[in-house]
């Protein structure tokens, strides 16, 4: 039988041994020495949870089992301080508040109540930030958990009550709710720090007020030291309105930045004149760059490639990419490329550009599903369909993942050259659910080509997965009108009136 001294050496040694551990493997060895020694002790636990919920290296399952052990044998030692339990569930709390199903922590805060052990600041630091991150959060819900901080007193004076406040601003942010955020922001004790003006930022960009946060961030810049990420996180999402016309207010921000700016901040602004078409900005950020020396930036170079694609100038993004080396490509700079070819109709380039790709030597870069979509594309708007079905059918024949689009996209290849019924058959045969943007393209086929019986059966189709959308109904009754059969026509469109259906804009298969 061990004695005292013995059992306090056990102690020492496993207390040491929790401190310096860097796997699951010495956590597990750790643990079994504790079972078989039948030490319960709350310090040496503590430092096993806190690894196995916290690390990177850690493994929340066996986390959850080892604080379960002792919650469920109501375990006197571990639980006979308040503080001492709270840690605990507080750091299995912070666990899932960082995994996939943030929504397990608040059973964690209910279960921590039903045993009547009360929350700190650490716990609804941890809880707030698992609600921003949880898909199911109401604002109802959220706001009786802001009734929980204020009746525990942490959102008081102290220091420690800060990091609440913040989590507060952040969990309104997620839920576009400004007005809430301002008002923590504003009731806060202490002057408000660079994560406290970000969240309310976050706030109006959510609720669709890129104005306003604007405006926020502009107040911001005086009140607290920003650094590259806040500048960044600000123009990326400034650069985000891009359908809006937003790009040109990141670039003012950028021009104010006190620093020099960071390879995120530069693929955010290059990314944002893609978007729009802006290639007098587009143009003005790459002399900046290369003025700068920013050119070595492989992310950047995929993002100037992807820019002068889409604003229509095709020889100035082979020119990006021709300058690149070839080991510093990486699977989006051939991507960008294949695409940017077939976009303008370049089929010929598009083709041996993915020859080229595929007969590299060497695992590296290898071709992708996005890769094989872009080489079908470009076969399809060339007409070049023996090419796309010689790829098609290599791409299935190397077991390479074949999505709904990759079938789209020779449904379209052969419907524009009139070969409606292998169409037909390639949709029916499809090893999963076809979608209407498949019969969709088919349609368009018919419409070219004036099949009204396969263009009835295509419809027939749509008006089950998509009877909301009218485009499809134009397109019928186009094809009935061509064919010269103008009452078919006037009843399509009448059906179309009936069932409420409304064209989506922009919609066309021609």
């Amino acid at each position: 039988m061990a004695t005292a001294d013995q059992g306090k050496e056990v102690w020492r040694i496993l207390l040491n041994l929790s401190e310096e551990c860097q796997s699951m493997l010495q956590l597990k060895r750790i643990h079994a020495r504790l079972l078989r020694h039948h030490i319960s002790n709350p310090l040496i636990i503590s430092k096993l949870l806190f690894f196995a919920a916290v690390s990177p290296l850690g493994n929340l399952h066996y986390a959850t089992l080892l604080f379960s052990q002792h919650h469920h044998h109501q375990d006197i030692t571990l639980f006979h301080s308040s503080t001492t339990a709270a840690f605990f569930y507080n750091t299995l709390i912070r666990g899932y508040a960082n995994t996939s199903s943030p929504f397990l922590s608040l059973h964690l805060f209910i279960a921590m109540r039903r045993r009547s052990i009360p929350p700190d600041h650490f716990t609804f630091t941890f809880l707030l930030k698992a609600q921003a991150r949880s898909l199911s959060s109401s604002s109802n819900y959220d706001a009786s958990i802001h009734a929980q901080v204020f009746k525990f007193g942490c959102l008081g004076s102290q220091g420690t009550h800060f990091h609440v406040h913040n989590a507060l601003i952040h969990l309104y942010a997620s839920l576009a709710l400004p007005d809430s955020a301002h008002q923590v922001l504003d009731e806060m004790p202490v002057p408000p720090d660079a994560v406290s003006w970000s969240g309310l930022v976050n706030a109006h960009l959510r609720a669709n007020d890129p104005d306003a946060a604007r405006a926020v961030f502009d107040e911001m810049i005086p009140a607290v030291q920003l650094d590259v990420v806040s500048w960044t996180a600000m123009i990326s999402a400034i650069s985000g309105y891009a359908r809006a016309g937003r790009p040109r207010d990141a670039l003012q921000l950028f021009e104010k930045m006190p620093m020099p700016p960071d390879e995120v901040t530069m693929v955010c602004l290059v990314t944002a004149c893609g978007a729009i078409g802006d290639l007098e900005a587009g143009e003005e950020l790459h002399r900046y760059v290369e003025a700068k020396g920013l050119g070595w930036m492989v992310a950047l170079r995929n993002a100037l490639i992807d820019m002068y694609g889409k604003c229509g100038c095709l020889l100035q993004a082979r020119q990006v990419f021709d300058e690149m080396c070839e080991e510093r490509r990486s699977l989006v700079t051939w991507n960008s490329m294949i695409w940017a070819h077939a976009t303008h109709g370049d089929a010929d380039a598009a083709i041996a550009l993915f020859m080229r790709m595929s007969s590299r030597e060497g695992p590296r870069v290898r071709p992708d599903g996005v890769t094989n979509l872009a080489v079908l594309s470009a076969c399809a708007h060339a007409g070049r369909v023996e090419e796309g079905r010689k790829l098609f059918a290599e791409m299935r024949k190397r077991g390479e993942k074949v999505g709904v689009e990759h079938y789209g996209c020779m449904v379209d290849m052969l419907g524009r050259a009139g070969m409606l019924t292998e169409a037909w058959h390639l949709v029916e045969e499809m090893p999963f659910e076809s979608n209407d943007k498949v019969w969709g393209a088919l349609l368009g086929g018919c419409r070219i080509h004036g099949d009204v019986k396969m263009g009835e059966r295509a419809v027939a189709k749509l008006m089950k997965l998509k009877p909301e959308e009218g485009g499809y109904y134009i397109l019928l009754s186009a094809v009935y009108v061509e064919a010269g059969r103008p009452v078919d026509a006037a009843m399509i469109r009448r059906s179309m009136n009936l069932r409420k259906a409304a064209k989506t804009p922009g919609l066309s298969h021609s």
